[in-house]
């Protein structure tokens, strides 16, 4: 009993870090960006309306006409499940927090799972690994599905390690089938894992390969639905990186540190090697952690090829493998220097994840729209021009600044005529104000910009203008 409790307590210290990590992300209390004010609207839909809202490829407001919520559409029903649960408010809090609960729950499981595969030390630093990795660390507190997807891909190894002692598939089944619902690009994760099934359990896989094929069909009856409602605006221009995909997910993993970059890589090719191991645990994990990395990397390097879909976080879930493949290749370094290297790799990971707390805010909505109510006379139309400026005014006024909502004006309203000062959000591109036909309508009637206000992010920059005669 003491025993098994130190081995609780020893694989619970993961998601601790990562709880304190992602915490102190939470309390800095950034402003939320276009795809989370995207989940804060979708979200606080009634859920009927949000699911026929998914079904007829429809908006949830009038100024998402055209972006219905289709895809992502279950992780915005767990987020309207935990909210209606909670009762949090669908602000920063709220939703960042259902992330990091599920990116907590997902170390835990994975160091879990890796324990199982491997042994109670190489579970241990694969869940280190992990938690103090500067993407999961920033991502943990996305208000987007990462969290979700990581644990449902780690809830799948978890049920692919019983299934290889000779376990039930019900817990893998689970996984793997809310994995691709949470995020499309965790389903290649769930390819991978069972092709390491297959591979290490040659001629008695017909049970797992029928229960992937199972698992994957709500994915692929979701991503056929998109094709047909579409999935609306991208938030970010993907720029296509070609046969560079791998290079650049291991740049992401490492978020540029020279340290980590050097020391996962080695540790990673010492886990890769164990394919060959004529130790069974040792042989398996490393299946195991190549075909959950290699897999959606060969996949997504192809589709590539075809179009740009590569960004980083999306493979959040796949390079969760590195973690695995890393520990591996520490545990088969001579004993004196397995603990040492293995904490060498997490006081690296680490310090690069210290890194993620001095990054400017992905988009100031909240900085632009507090602007706004301190520049903005009573009876002074505020006009959102696009989508995105609607979302972000919307959200912080009704929160924040309620004294705007009174002259608030979202898409697709106009500028109302008359008025001798109008004030405008809308995001710009490469320095400039995209192009609308709010513009036109002020100039006609007697209005020009008379002063205007940048507040830049890392992903996106709002401009504020006032115009007035």
């Amino acid at each position: 009993m003491t025993r098994r409790l130190v081995v609780l307590t020893a694989q619970a210290v993961p998601a601790g870090v990562l709880a304190v990590l992602g915490g102190a992300f939470v309390a800095r209390d950034q402003s939320l960006w276009y795809d989370e004010l995207f989940t804060a609207e979708v979200a606080a839909t009634p859920l009927g309306d949000l699911v026929r809202a998914v079904l007829a490829g429809e908006g949830t407001t009038a100024y998402l006409v055209g972006v219905p919520p289709s895809y992502n559409a279950p992780y915005y029903v767990v987020v309207h499940l935990w909210l209606a649960l909670t009762r949090l408010p669908n602000d920063a809090l709220g939703l960042r927090l259902l992330s990091l609960v599920a990116a907590v729950a997902a170390v835990t499981v994975l160091t879990a799972a890796v324990a199982r595969l491997a042994g109670g030390a190489v579970g241990l630093t694969a869940g280190l690994l992990a938690a103090t990795n500067p993407l999961v660390v920033e991502y943990a507190a996305e208000a987007r599905g990462y969290g979700l997807a990581m644990l449902a891909v780690a809830g799948t190894t978890l049920g692919l390690a019983r299934w290889l002692d000779g376990g039930r598939l019900l817990l893998y089944a689970l996984g793997a089938t809310a994995a691709g619902l949470a995020h499309w690009f965790a389903l290649p994760v769930v390819a991978g894992l069972a092709l390491a099934g297959v591979l290490l359990r040659r001629g008695r896989t017909g049970p797992l390969v029928a229960v992937t094929a199972l698992a994957a069909l709500p994915t692929l009856l979701l991503v056929g639905l998109t094709q047909v409602n579409g999935i609306g605006d991208s938030a970010i221009q993907i720029q296509g990186v070609g046969l560079a995909v791998p290079v650049r997910a291991l740049s992401a993993w490492t978020t540029g540190s020279v340290l980590l970059l050097v020391g996962t890589l080695l540790a990673v090719l010492l886990g890769v090697a164990q394919v060959r191991s004529g130790q069974a645990a040792a042989r398996r994990t490393a299946v195991v952690g190549t075909c959950w990395v290699g897999v959606p990397l060969a996949l997504v390097t192809l589709a590539e090829l075809v179009r740009p879909v590569f960004v980083p976080r999306y493979l959040l879930a796949a390079l969760l493998g590195l973690s695995v493949l890393a520990a591996l290749g520490t545990a088969r370094l001579p004993r004196p220097w397995h603990a040492g290297t293995a904490g060498v790799l997490v006081v690296a990971s680490l310090l690069a994840a210290s890194h993620v707390y001095s990054r400017p805010v992905r988009e100031d909505a909240r900085a632009a729209v507090a602007y706004l109510a301190a520049a903005q006379s009573t009876g002074e139309p505020v006009v959102a021009v696009d989508r995105r400026a609607a979302l972000a005014l919307e959200h912080y006024a009704e929160r924040e600044q309620p004294r705007l909502l009174a002259d608030l004006v979202v898409p697709p309203n106009d500028p109302p005529p008359g008025a001798r000062t109008v004030w405008l959000l809308r995001e710009t591109w490469k320095g400039a104000p995209l192009p609308s036909d709010d513009d036109d309508i002020l100039r006609a009637g007697g209005l020009r910009v008379t002063d205007d206000r940048l507040f830049p992010g890392r992903l996106g920059t709002f401009l504020v203008q006032r115009w007035s005669t």
